[in-house]
């Protein structure tokens, strides 16, 4: 990865550019970033398209049909006109609501021609790119929403309210470049960049804007090989089907290819630059991990240190790839967007087509899956998804699932005009893109709001919310009580369900402490106090559509706790943002046992560089006058990460999938169930995996067999070789290898 010291020698800005630039806005370092997303935030999703237009003279172009431009909030088809002077325009709303974190859409530029999708009945829907799904520059912004004075303006203006800043980043693919609903005539799906100056650096003017624009890659005539080109998967449920295949005829990148590879590290590290806060990255789950894994690291390993990433790896409940959704993180470094999490509330909350005791019972089962819990990002509404609303349009059982939200583990994500109960009124993800500027009248006085803005507040007040541990102390098919603790600090939330049936609670064990105890939301939502006895909360009984929160948040002391990292995975040299409670004052840190070097500290947050030593999965533990924390768990790699594809040919029995393991860690240390995870095999028997190594590294490894419960067979003869390319840019296949009988 290129660790770059000047944005001209990160970015391919032209140094006389730069220094104009730096006369308008100088360029986001560690002290000009509020820093990563945590648990103590609560984030809101904004497509900024739909939210609200601040700035009307961006709504057309001379260049521009205008013909595609709405702006009243009918055809959600078209561009409705938010733009980010909407979301400056709107920030005294999102900081009373208790909002820390927006993620917006794409910033940079997408396909601005029309879509048209060619229906049987000899109609033609015509679409847009307002969502940002549609890439076509990196290094220029989308002009629909501002131009990058407008991007400073907009986060800067965030950033002094206390108010993070989270992209949505598309890496995946370009634009549809094929029409499947037209025999697949030939659209768009070209990938452009800016001029270029005499040493191969971009060319921004004087307002940090792209000058020129200058084809790049083009499905269409792929000289390079940067497209996979293999059509749309349709009903191809492999691995390679939704890694290699295209999603919806959009053009899939190769992320095998080094110059993929390049292209895509200088543009997330081009955004960060700007001062971003985090990255949601799209469609992980059609993503090569071993390139996540590799852009994850190329990020964070640049100037300015680590920032948030989750991803969108989508599944359903249940569902086969599960296995590989829970460990996509711990793979790759990049969080979920936690999908299980949306499942279960929507068939406990919505439908309730699931129990209060299966919700339960899916927070249990996560706890012991996920790494990394409190870094999912939880949400009851999604962009991809049916409005919430629409589900469940009964205010008690809504409130309820915006409550559980708010109280369970991971970090809440509220998705926009929820909290204003827009309802498009019918199913379908475009029908729930409403354009909220038209459809709300962004009211400070909904319940639903009020709820948000006071348990945000109690998720940074107490960290049990943020980094605690989930206890069910009481589910039935209507009712769930459950408590969370980080230490002394305890939140218990009480929920029924049923908006007009009463229902009974016997008395549970608690780690309350003994006392009374009033309803945090103050009977908002027609909640109760409770008194605490020899460790038990007293029998009561839960009303119709009652959520009552009971809590206590002594001082915890000045002993170190830690509650979470960012990142949790890293090289030497990277920086680590450590957050919990008593963590100033005289500190030590250590990775694995070997002492890390303190960068700076206060109560609730230290920065520490990632040591030179052993890597692998190691335990982080912080050292205060003599009294030691708790462990969290960060994974140190060998060296940069390169990608390797690995071939070998190898007859296998039914459920026997093939993997790679080797000496370094990122191949299992030789532990075959932890080496990688199992190969693609499009053209049996050969087999096929990208796998992230250490670069310019003579490794030793093997092929094994691993069947359905986890049996292994290795193959005979002496341990194979390879050395992985010298640049973190590179990639390299391997000769096909054969099975060693």
């Amino acid at each position: 990865m290129k660790t770059l010291g000047t944005a001209a020698a990160a970015f391919g800005m032209s140094r006389s550019v730069e220094a104009e630039i730096n006369g308008y806005h100088t360029l986001a370092t560690e002290d000009n970033r509020l820093g990563p997303v945590t648990p103590r935030d609560t984030v809101y999703q904004i497509l900024t398209d739909r939210f609200y237009d601040g700035d009307t003279s961006n709504n057309d172009f001379e260049d521009f049909d205008s013909s595609l431009y709405d702006g009243s909030g009918e055809d959600l088809k078209l561009y409705q006109g938010g733009d980010w002077q909407g979301i400056i325009d709107k920030i005294p709303y999102l900081e009373e609501m208790g909002v820390t974190a927006v993620w917006i859409s794409a910033p940079y530029d997408n396909r601005e021609s029309k879509i048209e999708d060619y229906q049987d009945d000899g109609t033609v829907d015509v679409w847009t790119s307002y969502h940002g799904y549609h890439a076509r520059n990196y290094f220029r912004t989308h002009r629909f929403f501002g131009g990058m004075q407008d991007f400073y303006a907009m986060r800067d203006a965030l950033h002094n309210n206390g108010i993070k800043l989270v992209i949505d980043f598309v890496s995946n693919h370009t634009s549809r470049w094929r029409n499947p609903t037209k025999n697949n005539e030939p659209e768009e799906g070209e990938l452009y960049e800016p001029d270029t100056d005499a040493d191969g650096n971009y060319v921004f003017d004087e307002n940090g804007d792209a000058v020129g624009e200058n084809l790049l890659a083009d499905p269409h005539d792929d000289v390079n090989g940067w497209f996979h080109g293999l059509g749309d998967r349709d009903g191809d449920s492999s691995k390679f089907g939704y890694r290699h295949k295209e999603l919806g005829s959009l053009a899939d990148f190769a992320h095998e290819n080094g110059g993929v590879v390049d292209h895509l590290e200088r543009a997330t590290q081009f955004w960060k630059s700007k001062g971003i806060d985090g990255i949601r990255h799209d469609a992980t789950l059609h993503m090569n991990p071993a390139f996540a894994k590799n852009l994850k690291t190329a990020t964070d390993s640049s100037q300015g240190g680590p920032i948030t990433h989750f991803g969108e790896f989508f599944i359903s409940r249940p569902d086969p790839k599960y296995e590989e959704y829970r460990t996509f993180p711990d793979r790759t470094g990049i969080n979920n967007l936690d999908f299980e999490f949306n499942r279960a509330a929507t068939n406990a909350f919505g439908d309730f087509s699931e129990t209060m005791s299966d919700f339960g019972d899916m927070l249990i089962k996560t706890h012991g899956d996920y790494t990394h819990e409190h870094q999912t990002i939880t949400a009851v509404d999604n962009h991809d998804l049916t409005r919430f609303r629409y589900i469940q349009p009964n205010d008690k059982p809504y409130h309820a699932a915006i409550a559980a939200l708010m109280t369970c583990r991971g970090t809440p994500k509220i998705y926009y005009g929820t909290e204003q109960y827009m309802n498009p009124g019918s199913s379908g993800a475009n029908a729930g893109r409403l354009f909220m500027q038209t459809d709300s009248d962004f009211d400070t006085s909904t319940t639903a709001y009020q709820l948000i803005s006071d348990l945000a507040q109690l998720r940074r007040d107490n960290l049990a919310l943020a980094y605690g541990q989930t206890s069910i102390l009481h589910s039935t098919d209507d009712v769930i009580v459950y408590e969370r603790t980080f230490y002394d600090h305890v939140v218990v939330t009480a929920i029924n369900r049923q908006p007009d049936q009463s229902e009974s609670v016997p008395s549970v064990g608690t780690s309350l402490p003994d006392g009374s105890y009033g309803d945090y939301l103050s009977g908002d939502l027609y909640g109760q106090g409770i008194s605490v006895d020899s460790g038990a909360l007293d029998s009561f009984t839960l009303g119709g559509g009652e959520v009552s929160v009971w809590t206590a948040s002594p001082d915890l002391g000045n002993a170190p706790k830690i509650g979470t990292t960012v990142s949790t995975m890293g090289q030497a040299g990277d920086s680590v943002h450590i957050y919990g409670s008593g963590l100033d004052g005289d500190v030590s840190v250590t990775f694995g046992g070997t002492p890390a070097n303190v960068v700076s500290n206060s109560a609730t947050r230290m920065t520490a560089t990632v040591p030179d030593g052993p890597a692998g999965l190691v335990d982080v533990v912080v050292e205060k006058n003599g009294q030691t924390s708790n462990a969290a768990k960060y994974d140190i790699l060998t060296d940069e990460p390169v990608q390797v594809i690995f071939h070998v040919e190898a007859e296998t029995e039914p459920g026997e999938t093939i993997h790679v393991v080797g000496d370094p860690p990122e191949l299992g240390s030789w532990d075959a169930l932890s080496g990688s995870e199992s190969f693609m095999n499009p053209d049996y028997p050969e087999w096929f995996l990208p796998v992230s190594v250490p670069k310019d590294t003579t490794f030793e490894f093997k092929f094994v067999k691993i069947d359905e419960s986890d049996n292994v067979t290795w193959e005979s003869g002496s341990n194979r070789t390879f050395t992985s390319p010298t640049d973190s840019t590179e990639t390299e296949d391997t000769p096909l290898y054969y099975w060693q009988s």
